[in-house]
Order: C-alpha cells, then structure tokens, then sequence
C-alpha cells in the first residue's frame, strides 16, 4: 500500500474515532479515571520492586 493512501486512512479513521468519542461523553471521563488508576498501579508496583533495603527475589 502507497504511504499517502496509508496515511489518509488512517486520517480517516482517527476522525471516525473522534467522533465517535464525541458522541458519547461519558466514555471519555470513564477512561481519564481508568488511566488514573492504572497509572497509580503503576505507580505502586514500581514502588514495591525498588523497595531499598531489599533484594529482588530470583527467577
């Protein structure tokens, strides 16, 4: 597939995407707070394998 058609169909579909999002707001706050948590589990787990004071455990 040439680059430019490539390109302009994903162009499309990034607008079809949008304005399905826009179409239903609620789904957008839904997702800001799912990626809060995640991000806080992320956050956590860091915290928990970089513990100082304590070796990881072997595999």
């Amino acid at each position: 597939m040439h680059p430019d058609i490539h390109l302009a169909l994903h162009h499309a579909r990034a607008a079809e995407l949008r304005a399905e999002v826009d179409a239903h707001p609620a789904t957008g706050r839904r997702r800001d707070l799912r990626t809060l948590v995640g991000w806080t589990l992320v956050e956590v787990g860091l915290r928990l394998a970089t513990r100082p004071g304590r070796a990881a455990p072997a595999h």
